[in-house]
This record gives C-alpha cells, structure tokens and sequence, in this order.
C-alpha cells in the first residue's frame, strides 16, 4: 500500500512554500511562449522531419505531424489543468503523486530524469556538432575535440552546458531573457526556411502523396528484424513494412520528438506568475505556433526535394534538401539557424531536470539536502550544477546517439499517467478552480489511449531498454525512496 499513498493538494503548495526551498515567481504568458518555442523549434524541425519523410512517411509526414501535434495538445491541456490547480515544480511527477500514489509518481519522475537528461546530452552533443558545421563554413580549421590523456573530449558540449549551467544558478528570469533572444533569431530562421523553401518548391514531389507499403529499407532505425519493428506490428504478427498508413503512424511516433519540452514548461509552473491564467495560454499558445511553423516547413521540405532523395540522405535535414536544389548559401543560414534552435534546448532541458530533482528531493524520495535553493535567486543552485555536470560528461565523453529513442517513450508514459490523473483530480477536488480540459472525462482519456498507442509503435528494442531503466528505478524507489519519504515519516 506504500506505492498507493497520495499527497494532498494542501501539502504539495505548502512544500513550495517551505522556507529554503522556495522558488520565485518571475514568469509570465510571453515568457512561456518563449519557452516552449525554445525547446520544441530545435533539434525536431531540423532534422526529425526530413528522417520521417525520407523513411517512413514521404509527403504524408504532414499527417504524422498532425496526429503527433493532436495528442501533444491533448496531453498538454491536462497538464495545463493540472498546473493551474496545482502550480508547484515538478510536472508529471507531482501531479501523479497527488492523484495515483507515490510509486508511480517516482517511476514517473525516474522517467522524466530519463527523458530531460538524455535529451540535454543529445541535444549538447549535435550542438557541438553544428557549432563545426558553422566554423567550417566561415573557413576556421578549429577542432572540435581535445585530447585529455587517454579521453577524447568533445568541447562545444562542454561549453554550452557550463554556460548556461551558470546562467541557470544566476536566476530564471536572466536566463529567460537570454532564451528569449535566441528564440526569436531561430524563429526568424525558421520563417526564411519556409518562404525560401517555398519558392524552390515542385508540387511533383507530392506525387505519391502517401508512398505505397514496401518492405523496409535498413536505414535510419529501420532494421527490418524483429529488434527494429513497432511493438503493435510484432504482436499482432504483422509483416515489416516501410511507408503506407502504417509509415504515417510510425512518422507519428518519430516526430513527436519535435513536440518535447511543453511538458517541461510546466515543470517551471512555481515560478510564473497568476498561474491559473498564465500556464494555459502559454503551453497552449506555444504549442499553436509550433505546430503551424511545422506543418509550413513540412510542406516546403517535401516540395523541394522527393522523399526518395531524403531516404538515401546518410543524416537528412532541412539542409539536405536546400543542398540538393543548389543552394548551398541558405544550408550555411541553416546552419547557424540550428544552432540557435539547439542553444535553447539545452537551456530548457537542464532547467527542467533541476525542477524535476527538486520536487523529488522535497518528497524525501531522494536525499532533502541536495533539495535547497540558493538565499537570494531562490535557485537550487547544488541539483544544477549535479544536473550540468552529468549532462556534459554524457555528452563531452560518450556516443549519446543511442539515447535518442529513449526520450519518446519516456514523455509519453507520463503524459499517459498525467491524462489519467486529470479524471483523479477532479474527483478528489470537484470544486477546484482553475483551467479545466473540455468535454468532460472523453480528452483525456482519448490522450491516454492515443499516447499509449504512439508507445506501441516504438520498437522492440526501445521497450526492453525503457523496462531496464524503470527496473533500476524501482530498486532504488524501494532500496532508499519508501523508507525515507516525507509521507513515510508521518512529516
């Protein structure tokens, strides 16, 4: 019965309110905006959606976009009554032990360590990358590793992590306005690839709009064994196949890596200002831009090149198709476009993982001394640094690439949980005030559905690796966690 135990809604506010371990508010509708756009315009509208469309989905990634834009926006508003109601740090993992029990709330916060670090440390290493790909196009021959010893370091990494790492120890509020900045550059490189794309583009590429089913192509993830093919596809004995309906949906499940980070805005819900008003119109206003920006450079991707083009690409990208129509010039602009777009992301990702750290050190499920914040900028200054330095020893030292396909899965399990928990919530505090999801209990319950459906079209390999890591979480959730819980203690 310890893995079913619930906090209150009364505890979770006092818990932000303890002294020493409080947060401030800073943030407001814009600034949510911002956030949002800083995580999700990155990594995903650069490379994510030409994979998809070369792979899997051809010009019909457009419908993948779609349904992955659909269930984040279902997801998302059941984050947004949560966060409302509830507005203290910790995202899915506070809103799971309020409502579904303490165990699930800390696999659910494992899961989340999972997806913010691994996506920190994917997005610092192609970072460095890209920052190569900038200095080799201005003619600078600097590297972009050094040798410590026997150890190879990649610097660029190392670099962005440590700056905005400090950044973030400094305060919320400075580090937003540097987001904020960098957003708007990434932003205005997005609208140049569109209304540049547009005019290279030649509708006959839309022809098929959906490419017939074929058997798959190895290449980009697709292996064509048993390891490589969608979880729902292996139970039900269905051949492999590439393209098709069945492409469109694994395109779904692919590109809802460009829909990361409106979870993590909510894990800065402590520190926005009149939250119940706040959080709803930034997470959902952010995630209406995003998804139109995307559907415009879907479109321009796939009418400037044929999908077949992108498919024999070694690692397509927005930059592959204006390479292929000749102009090289706009590819450099991309270039410095992505790096912009990756810069943000990191931001995000290392403040939400802090957040997340915090919530589960003031639950007691980890150590409560790592869980203080700083006297003057209410900052967990100790959790930042731990989150900085893991990130960029990940990515500074070690291949992350395989990390990659483990963020999907952990985002949407906790959106699962947190579509769940809407329909507890409002039972347990039916006069609740704050944003409510329309129609009842149908959205979030289809959320869960849908979201448990995308995680059935990840493939075998990424669940065994997924059940891996939630079986370590749930040995250290019983061997430290149970025993030391607030809750446990009666506190």
């Amino acid at each position: 019965m310890q893995w079913l135990r619930t906090k209150s809604v009364a505890q979770a506010l006092a818990d932000a309110d303890e002294p020493g371990r409080q947060l401030k508010r800073t943030l407001g509708t814009f600034d949510l905006i911002i956030m949002g756009l800083a995580v999700a315009v990155g990594a995903g509208i650069f490379s994510v959606g030409a994979r998809a469309a070369g792979t899997f989905a051809g010009p019909a990634v457009i419908f993948s976009f779609i349904i992955a834009a659909f269930t984040c926006a279902l997801a998302i508003m059941c984050y947004a009554e949560f966060a409302s109601k509830v507005p203290v740090t910790g995202s899915a993992y506070t809103y799971t032990y309020l409502t579904l029990g303490e165990g699930l709330a800390w696999i659910i916060g494992w899961n989340l360590l999972l997806e913010m670090i691994s996506a920190g440390a994917v997005i610092a290493k192609y970072w460095g990358i890209y920052l190569s790909t900038v200095f080799a196009t201005a003619g600078w021959d600097i590297p972009s590793t050094m040798q410590l010893g026997s150890l190879t370091l990649n610097w660029g990494p190392f670099l962005i992590v440590t700056v905005f790492t400090l950044l973030l120890i400094k305060g919320t509020k400075e580090s937003a306005r540097v987001n904020n900045i960098l957003t708007i550059v990434k932003i205005a490189i997005t609208l140049f690839v569109i209304v540049v794309g547009f005019t290279y583009m030649d509708t006959s590429h839309f022809t098929p709009f959906i490419p017939p089913a074929q058997a798959p192509v190895i290449a980009h993830g697709v292996t064509g064994d048993v390891w490589g093919q969608p979880m729902l596809a292996w139970l039900f004995g269905a051949q492999p196949s590439q393209y098709g309906w069945l492409g469109v949906i694994s395109g779904a499940a692919l590109v809802f890596f460009a829909f990361l980070g409106f979870d993590i805005v909510a894990t800065s819900a402590e520190e926005v200002k009149d939250p119940q008003r706040t959080l709803p119109r930034g997470i959902l206003g952010g995630l209406a831009l995003v998804t139109v920006l995307y559907i415009l450079v879907t479109l321009a991707l796939t009418g400037m090149v044929h999908y077949s083009e992108l498919a024999k690409a070694e690692n397509p990208s927005l930059a592959t198709a204006f390479i292929a129509v000749g102009a090289d010039w706009a590819a450099q602009i991309i270039a410095i476009g992505v790096l912009a777009g990756m810069t943000t992301v990191v931001m995000v990702l290392l403040m939400g993982s802090a957040r997340v750290l915090l919530a589960l050190c003031r639950d007691g499920l980890l150590p409560r001394s790592w869980g203080v914040t700083s006297k003057v900028n209410k900052t967990p200054v100790r959790l930042q640094i731990a989150v900085g330095i893991v990130v960029a020893l990940l990515a500074g030292f070690t291949n992350v690439e395989a990390l990659e396909e483990m963020i999907n899965i952990g985002t949407l399990s906790a959106f699962v949980l947190v579509s769940v928990g809407v329909l507890v919530l409002r039972k347990k505090n039916p006069n609740a005030g704050g944003y409510r999801v329309p129609l009842g209990p149908v959205l979030p319950v289809v959320s869960a559905v849908l979201c448990v459906y995308l995680m059935m079209n990840l493939t075998n390999l990424t669940w065994v690796r997924f059940l891996a890591w939630m079986g370590l979480g749930v040995a250290i959730y019983i061997g430290y966690g149970m025993r030391h819980s607030r809750l446990a203690k009666g506190e």
